[in-house]
């Protein structure tokens, strides 16, 4: 029985959500060595330069920085390096195939622990352009704009 229940997140990649238009995404298991586990438990991690890519029938997970764990010894893993993400072989051949058909990209969205367990999620996304970028702005402005007015007209009527 694990001894966690739920999730719990460590890192989340906001930046990505407003760079790229996100097509799917997946739950992904970490392969990682115990100095890792430790840090991502203290909450440190960054998503920002992260990208994914599928080598050799496997889904790799890179640039993601775990920083070195403080009470680690001379066996502490480095910040930066390859992590494999586990992920089911038709999960593999669907993110290679949107991939290579060009335009895409594997982003992580977050990192998290689900029930004890460190996972990634990872997602097909394609970048947007400027343009698009303040369109999603100006939506969002919009809406909450909107909001506003709703809300004043529904206190007026009380």
């Amino acid at each position: 029985m694990p001894r966690e229940r739920g999730q719990k997140v460590v890192a989340s990649n906001r930046k990505a959500r407003h760079d790229y238009t996100i097509e799917d995404t997946f739950e992904a298991g970490l392969v990682l060595t115990g100095t890792e586990v430790k840090s991502l438990r203290a909450g440190r991690a960054s998503l920002v330069d992260g990208y994914g890519f599928i080598e050799g029938g496997e889904a790799w997970l890179d640039a993601v920085h775990i920083p070195e764990f403080s009470q680690g010894s001379w066996n502490n893993h480095p910040p930066r390096r390859k992590r494999k993400m586990l992920l089911h072989k038709a999960q593999i051949l669907k993110i290679h195939n949107k991939v290579k058909e060009g335009g895409y990209t594997l982003v992580p969205l977050s990192i998290y622990f689900s029930d004890g367990n460190a996972k990634v999620e990872p997602a097909i996304a394609k970048g947007k352009r400027e343009y698009d970028k303040r369109q999603t702005l100006r939506e969002r402005q919009d809406k909450r704009e909107a909001d506003r007015a709703m809300s004043a007209r529904k206190n007026l009527n009380e």
